[in-house]
């Protein structure tokens, strides 16, 4: 007899985007192997799909507004009752092999305490990939099936496809001092597990990220966050100096560059505005990631 793999509760936080969470439920409800709940956890009742996923075991909850205090809402729904917690972003378009594979990994390896799947694409990096594109390009890849177990060792978890076993995050909750758009909140999260838990990013599993711009915080917020959420975490001790520090000199650099003729889809001026109020923060002892929620 094949071993029971473990009980799955996927938690999307979402804001702004119904049609876009609606879509995603479908995707949850067509998966080869069904999540045994899904909480939908939303800021304002508008959040909210009108039709609520077929054939799922859902919960819409209303909880605090922010990526990080939406995902520990949902965390603290989910208890202790699931072997395994999945996070999906509301505007992530995942294989429909992803929870079967997932959990089956996760009873292949028992060391294995993250995994993060292949992204095929990426519209945050971007205008956005429209929906219809990216059910197209995941179901290609779907219909090829590529069933390899590989897996990249010492990968931290991208936040908008990531699953845990609940051994590995047992107790753990996403960092309330990032506040909004939480900026690096996955990268924190991943790097708190204990050093005996393996964190991979699967081959087996996909999806595409639409990075809708729908219920995105303001360029001035986040420019805050690019550069204040760094040096947080690099004090905390979950983000690598060298990295940090190249992380956020690379965001200042780009928005500065890019503020000349910025995208039409990304407040360039905004975010390099952040940046710099940032930077005198921190250059006067006053810089807190939760001070860009009070920035406009």
């Amino acid at each position: 007899m094949l071993p029971a793999q473990p009980s799955v509760a996927v938690i999307v936080a979402s804001c702004g985007r119904p049609k876009i969470v609606e879509s995603l439920l479908g995707r949850l409800a067509a998966q080869t192997r069904k999540p045994d709940h899904v909480f939908v956890v939303g800021a304002t009742p508008q959040d909210f799909p009108e039709r609520p996923g077929e054939d799922l075991n859902a919960t819409f909850h209303l909880g605090r507004k922010g990526s990080g205090l939406q995902r520990n809402d949902g965390l603290g729904l989910a208890g202790d009752r699931f072997g395994a917690i999945v996070f999906f972003d509301d505007d992530f378009v995942p294989s429909r092999f992803w929870i079967e594979r997932f959990t089956a990994m996760l009873d292949r390896r028992p060391d294995v305490g993250a995994v993060t799947g292949e992204v095929l694409a990426d519209g945050i990096r971007g205008p956005g990939i429209e929906l219809a594109a990216a059910v197209k390009m995941v179901e290609g890849r779907d219909a090829a099936r590529n069933e390899g177990d590989g897996a990249e060792d010492g990968v931290l978890p991208y936040g908008c496809n990531m699953g845990f076993r609940f051994a590995a995050i047992a107790g753990l909750r996403f960092d309330e001092n990032l506040p909004g758009y939480a900026w690096q909140e996955d990268q924190d999260f991943g790097a708190r597990l204990a050093p005996k838990w393996r964190r991979v990013r699967a081959r087996a599993l996909w999806g595409v990220h639409l990075g809708a711009k729908s219920g995105k915080t303001s360029g001035v917020k986040l420019g805050y966050a690019q550069v204040a959420n760094v040096i947080y975490l690099v004090r905390k001790g979950t983000l690598r100096p060298g990295f940090g520090l190249k992380m956020a000199a690379g965001n200042v650099a780009m928005n500065l560059w890019k503020s000349l003729r910025p995208e039409a889809f990304i407040d360039r001026r905004g975010r390099l505005r952040g940046n710099l109020i940032a930077i005198r923060d921190a250059l006067f002892g006053k810089m807190s990631p939760p001070r860009a929620m009070l920035l406009q």
